[in-house]
């Protein structure tokens, strides 16, 4: 069975090395063009261009996958199925119809929740307990193909966005090997989704993480852990951005205080109020400085409890 392989970012490169090891016939890989990465902008292959590379297979890396030229050049590799896994781009008609068997996608959640771009940070903004993987049929809507397999994972209370995308990582590789399998035996699941159960998972935009403090401590809390490492939950201080990387939800004892300095917590961090109890911060970075522990951020400015945060260095 030839297989192009379509992914980008690290969260492909896991599935893509299976892949390659259990010996699947991956005759090219196609992935996004190098981009210019960190303040230096120096430009990077992807994760899954660099295995790729690892393994000599072959790699094209199309401005649009639409092009007519690009889609020449896949039909003429005549594969009998094409895998994708966070690609990037939406794969037109005329890519989709080129493979004999089809085009499987390997999604970070339990379609038909969290169709789109991010639905593993959504998963966690949103305080979900439970998500997973499924591999679909590709069609030309937005994750609605048909169902192949499913599988599930409980999200840890202090997993990031980060942790998550790991554990799915891991969990999506196995889970494409499965379906391959399925695949060569014969055996093909299609299991149509519930489409009024849909729910979507936009991209994130940098708006995302502003942290309102008048809700509740688990909803800024599953902020903070859903919006790292990008865009990063923040708030502000005497104009400049604070973000926050690290928290826990601390019951005081206290009336909900939004926003307020409630104090430091030695050796841990320093106490922000919610619409609910307390927040800990233990690790930010304020803008044009290195990220640090929240005690360490107080060594150097002077906050005393009943200022509000956000506010206390114009009062």
């Amino acid at each position: 069975m030839r297989v192009v392989f379509m992914g980008t970012p690290e969260f492909a490169a896991t599935p893509l090395e299976n892949m390659i090891k259990e010996n699947i016939d991956v005759i090219a890989v196609v992935t996004q063009p190098d981009r210019p990465v960190g303040r230096k902008r120096i430009i990077t292959p992807p994760p899954v261009k660099e295995v790729a590379m690892k393994y000599d297979i072959p790699v094209y890396q199309p401005e649009k996958v639409r092009n007519e030229d690009f889609i020449k050049v896949l039909d003429s590799l005549k594969p009998d199925l094409i895998t994708v896994v966070a690609f990037g781009q939406i794969l037109p008609r005329k890519v989709l119809e080129i493979p004999k068997i089809g085009c499987i996608n390997v999604h970070a959640s339990l379609l038909p929740k969290y169709r789109g771009a991010a639905p593993v940070q959504w998963a966690i903004i949103n305080g979900e307990k439970v998500t997973g993987v499924t591999t679909m049929w590709m069609d030309e809507g937005l994750d609605t193909g048909d169902i192949f397999l499913q599988e599930s994972i409980e999200i840890r209370d202090d997993w990031t966005s980060l942790d998550l995308f790991k554990e799915l990582s891991v969990l999506g590789g196995q889970l494409l090997l499965t379906t391959l399998d399925y695949i060569k035996s014969g055996n093909i699941i299609r299991l149509p989704q519930d489409h009024e159960k849909a729910t979507y998972a936009p991209m994130l935009k940098k708006e995302i993480g502003e942290i309102d403090w008048s809700k509740s401590a688990e909803d800024i809390f599953n902020l903070i852990r859903g919006t790292y490492p990008w865009p990063c939950a923040y708030t502000t201080c005497n104009g400049k951005v604070i973000k926050i990387f690290k928290a826990r939800l601390y019951d005081s004892g206290k009336d909900p205080a939004p926003g307020k300095f409630r104090g430091l917590i030695k050796n841990e961090g320093f106490l922000v109020g919610t619409g609910t109890c307390d927040l800990l911060i233990t690790e930010l970075q304020e803008a044009g400085g290195k990220p640090m522990k929240a005690t360490e951020y107080l060594a150097g400015h002077h906050f005393k409890e009943g200022d509000f945060f956000a506010d206390i260095c114009s009062k």
